[in-house]
């Protein structure tokens, strides 16, 4: 019978059950995928350790993001045929247009059953082919991360050749926010506290970075590096804590992608600055289906490779999030399905 994970009664890492699930029966316009590879984002292990800003009633099976091949569809599927490989969209009912196309009910990995699984059920609606340039770990760490960096700066921002682009930190969504800025021809710059990280930002196509740790007043440096004009977009990842250095390392009329709080819920924000800057702040809630599609355009145009940090078995679920959470890795942490247990590798 076909295993999944399930958070099963309460919150926590030691409460991700291994369990035997039936085959999910295929519905109308619905598409039954083997899942060969799942990723992982900082909201699944808040979700997971019970921090999240919603409950979700339990038990769940965890995780948004994956890729997986079809290998059975329901009546009147016309976009997918069996065998073809396919990622998961994060919001499965959002095709296009603006946000309020969204419905919150239908977020995969809470409330509605994600991917950490053999098999999952996909409308076929909520679906888009892969990337045929990346492998399945590749592939899987697209839904959330990549679309969101894409809809921040392409789909939203409308990205110019010769703009500056600030990310904070060397997550995800930062570094493929960094990728995505450099082959549209803009400039980037990467905080981060570690300067080894920098360092391999630039690998990536920074041009430069600024180590937040031994420079708290970041924004000083970002401004001396932009000749005193400031940056044009921001990915702000770090909350309310990082958000008033933001304000001050933009420029007029610049943009602010608010995105994640890693640094922290709490703090105060004076919206007279942004108004005496006209600066343009959006929340950034990951993306539609066409964002995600262009992005694949894109991805395969350039032959993009998203960074993966590390692979885990996707058994060793409880070990991976502990590792995200850690906050040690560069890229994507990612778990590969049909992959033995204690065998987990750097990419």
């Amino acid at each position: 019978m076909p295993k999944a994970i399930v958070l099963n009664d309460k919150p926590g890492f030691d409460n991700l059950i291994l369990v035997e699930r039936p085959l999910p029966q295929l519905r109308r316009q619905e598409l039954l995928i083997r899942v060969r590879a799942t990723s992982l984002n900082y909201r699944d292990v808040e979700i997971v350790r019970g921090s999240y800003h919603t409950r979700f009633a339990l038990p769940l099976v965890p995780l948004s993001d994956g890729v997986g091949e079809v290998v059975a569809t329901g009546d009147e599927v016309t976009r997918f045929k069996v065998g073809d490989r396919v990622c998961s969209t994060f919001w499965q009912r959002w095709v296009a247009g603006p946000f309020e196309m969204a419905e919150p009910s239908y977020q995969r990995g809470g409330p509605r059953d994600g991917l950490l699984s053999e098999y999952a059920l996909l409308d076929e609606q909520a679906a888009v082919l892969a990337p045929r340039n990346l492998s399945d770990v590749e592939a899987a760490t697209l839904p959330c991360a990549g679309v969101t960096a894409w809809h921040a700066l392409i789909s939203e921002g409308g990205i110019k050749a010769g703009e500056t682009v600030l990310v904070q930190g060397t997550g995800g969504v930062s570094l493929f926010a960094l990728q995505f800025a450099a082959v549209s021809g803009a400039r980037v710059i990467v905080t981060s506290s570690s300067d080894a990280k920098i360092d391999r930002a630039k690998t990536l196509g920074a041009f430069s970075g600024v180590n937040y740790k031994t420079n708290p007043n970041w924004s000083d440096t970002v401004l001396e590096l932009t000749e005193g004009r400031g940056v044009d977009h921001v990915i702000e990842v770090g909350g309310p804590g990082s958000f008033t250095q933001s304000l001050k390392a933009v420029c007029r009329g610049g943009q602010i992608n608010v995105i994640g709080y890693l640094g922290g819920t709490e703090g105060a924000i004076n919206p007279l600055d942004i108004f005496r800057r006209q600066v343009r702040v959006r929340g950034i809630p990951v993306g539609s289906r066409a964002s995600f599609e262009a992005m694949v355009r894109a991805i395969e145009a350039n032959n993009l490779k998203p960074v993966v940090d590390r692979a885990f078995p996707w058994t060793d679920v409880a070990e991976a999030m502990r590792y995200l959470e850690s906050g040690a890795h560069f890229g994507k942490v990612v778990l590969e399905h049909g992959c033995p247990s204690s065998a987990a590798k750097s990419i």
